[in-house]
């Protein structure tokens, strides 16, 4: 199966018991959509490059998943749909992009 980044930025705003509640959440709608997660970095509030819904701050949370291709979609739909999400993108992990940079030098 192909391994993708989901990366997710939520609402800074949230207190812990609310955030924890959507990372449960997002969590459930992987697994709902046949992920399965291999990593989860939570990098918590950080500054955005620009505002997102006038916060220049958000919640930041990366995930490393391995799932079929057609779920890519309907994943990004059901999050996108969640109130405290500012962001959804999920992106294929390749390989051979982190090599690269060592087969340059």
């Amino acid at each position: 199966m192909p391994q993708y980044e989901v990366n997710v930025i939520l609402n800074p705003n949230l207190d812990g018991a609310q955030a924890v509640q959507e990372k449960d959440i997002i969590k459930a709608a992987l697994e709902r959509h046949g992920a399965n997660i291999k990593n989860t970095d939570d990098w918590g509030n950080r500054r955005l490059a620009y505002p997102i819904q006038k916060d220049p701050e958000g919640n930041v949370l990366f995930y490393t998943v391995e799932m079929a291709g057609a779920s890519n979609t309907a994943l990004q739909r059901e999050l996108r749909l969640r109130d405290h999400v500012r962001r959804v993108t999920i992106l294929r992990d390749r390989p051979e992009w982190r090599n690269s940079n060592k087969k340059k030098k």
